[in-house]
């Protein structure tokens, strides 16, 4: 909400809401497919619509498994990524709160997996529930006091968080119906991991020019996650923030500056190769 305006002198931007977030329309989980594989579809014609032929991409949370899907199948239209907590890499994934979501992927059913860590235990005690379902343990992160977590965790001055954020989330998520959309997108997220190596492959394949602006005490998507970026990009601005999930919330107008900087400098590259494979 915030990079928006500060990026939008000089810019283009476009920020569509998903299905079932924001300001979209929601429809219910029996009238919509809510799927990465979907949603990437949806923005792929929602970016032809609108005419748009080359981009930047920002990627972050859900919305970096949208955007690879996109970039992989339509790399010649990437100008840029600019990824900011957002996961291709397996070691991303191998924390305490990815546990019990890994096993709802394989047993929508499960019923106490993955939750015998530190981090669960303390939301089982929260609860008062030494056994619980792997569904009512994901429905926590839907909660208000969750949704709290996932803006101040990991940041040093949670001053710099406005309540804002959770004054305008929640109440979205509290929508009748949203839980079972929010569920099936825990689900979903399952086709994602299998989908690393094809995205990986891209980035050693066509090298798109890569920022890495990452919140470095993210308990959601660990800096572990940001490292791997390393390996397979050769033309990379690597940044961790002394900051957590959220990291544009405390640190936008620095991250904004090194958009500004690191797009500019691949653009002019870009377009000065342009010129001289003209001549």
């Amino acid at each position: 909400r915030n990079l928006i305006p500060a990026l939008a002198d000089e810019y283009h931007l476009i920020a569509p809401d998903y299905p079932g977030y924001g300001f979209s329309a929601m429809p219910a989980v029996d009238e919509f497919d809510y799927s990465f594989d979907n949603i990437a579809k949806l923005m792929e014609h929602f970016l032809e619509e609108v005419e748009v032929e080359r981009y930047s991409l920002y990627l972050m949370d859900y919305g970096a498994p949208i955007g690879f899907r996109i970039a992989a199948a339509h790399p010649e239209q990437v100008e840029t990524l600019i990824i900011q907590n957002g996961n291709a890499y397996v070691e991303g994934i191998n924390n305490d709160f990815w546990e019990p979501i890994k096993a709802y992927w394989k047993d929508r059913s499960a019923i106490n997996q993955g939750l015998d860590n530190d981090f669960w235990k303390n939301v089982k005690e929260a609860y008062q529930q030494p056994e619980m379902a792997n569904d009512d343990a994901l429905r926590f992160l839907l909660t208000l006091g969750a949704t709290q977590w996932q803006y101040t965790n990991g940041v040093p001055d949670v001053t710099a968080v406005s309540p804002d954020n959770w004054g305008h989330v929640q109440p979205l998520l509290d929508r009748e119906g949203n839980d079972a959309i929010q569920l099936q997108m825990f689900y979903s997220y399952g086709t994602n991991p299998p989908l690393y190596p094809a995205w990986q492959a891209y980035f050693r394949e066509h090298q798109p020019p890569t920022l890495i602006v990452w919140g470095q005490h993210d308990e959601i998507f660990p800096a572990a996650g940001a490292t791997p970026y390393k390996r397979d990009l050769e033309n990379i601005d690597y940044h961790l923030i002394d900051t957590g999930h959220f990291a544009l919330e405390t640190h936008g107008n620095e991250i904004a500056g090194l958009m500004r900087d690191f797009i500019a400098r691949n653009l002019e590259t870009e377009q000065l190769a342009e010129n001289g494979a003209g001549n």
